[in-house]
């Protein structure tokens, strides 16, 4: 009973930190759960996708402009997440954009404020995800796959706790919040569920979808680009930050899209 309640508490506890849905009124969950959440972090990836993946197939039954649907889909998501690997990004871009120096890189992303580097590296993101997304679903990708790099690209970005220290002290940080390195089971279990969505893509999805093989052409981009990532961040800070962390899913996503428009 007792490691049932953890499960549901640690479940819980990554649903409410990674989206803005009041989970916190189904019960307490206490500090030491958050701790833990990057693990789960591809399992709120399908609710986050799920919610890109039915806009756009409502979108499509009312037959609205793919232009308009993949609109629709980003905002709904950033509604559900309070924009909050949006923010991670921008505050990202500022950092080491700006950043002349380890202690300046920090104190950059700190400041709440956005800067030029964040507001350009937010309108580079929006052009190049709404331009990608757009040629995809027209070129009748299903909005299953949505879902499928949503949690996959969680997945692979949650790599970073197990490659980087944290780069700040528990008091410094921006939530106080420091997460914990986790056994290897539970970075089994990660896998698993950043895995499960293309699973259900390939199974479920329409002949248009990427096949088998195409969807292990589309990893090695998006694989490089966190290895180089977190080569930069350790080169530049030492280790990461909570808006590394958004950062990366950030990029990642957006390789992940751009490898399909190749490779699919």
């Amino acid at each position: 009973m007792q490691r049932l309640q953890n499960i549901s508490k640690r479940t819980l506890a990554a649903l409410m930190f990674f989206t803005r849905l009041p989970f916190w009124r189904f019960c307490q969950v206490e500090r030491v759960y958050f701790e833990r959440v990057v693990p789960l972090w591809p399992l709120a990836g399908w609710l986050t996708g799920g919610v890109l993946a039915l806009t756009v197939w409502l979108s499509q039954l009312a037959a609205l402009p793919t232009g308009v649907a993949v609109a629709l889909a980003l905002s709904m998501r950033c509604l559900l997440t309070g924009a909050l690997h949006e923010d991670g990004f921008a505050d990202f871009c500022d950092g080491f954009g700006g950043g002349t120096s380890r202690e300046r890189t920090l104190a950059i992303m700190k400041d709440s404020h956005i800067g030029t580097y964040g507001v350009l590296g937010l309108l580079l993101y929006v052009l190049l995800i709404w331009n990608l997304l757009t040629e995809l679903l027209e070129a009748g990708l299903s909005p299953l796959a949505l879902l499928a790099v949503d949690a996959l690209a969680k997945g692979l970005s949650s790599t970073i706790i197990y490659f980087l220290p944290y780069a700040r002290t528990e008091a410094d940080a921006k939530n106080r919040l420091v997460y914990e390195q986790t056994p290897w089971t539970e970075r089994l279990l990660s896998l698993v569920l950043a895995i499960i969505p293309v699973a259900a893509c390939l199974m479920f999805a329409s002949d248009a979808a990427p096949t088998l093989a195409q969807w292990l052409l589309v990893l090695p981009m998006p694989i490089c680009g966190c290895a180089l990532l977190f080569l930069w961040m350790h080169r530049r800070i030492q280790g990461y930050t909570g808006d590394c962390c958004g950062a990366t899913f950030i990029i990642v996503e957006t390789l992940l899209y751009l490898s399909l428009c190749l490779f699919a």
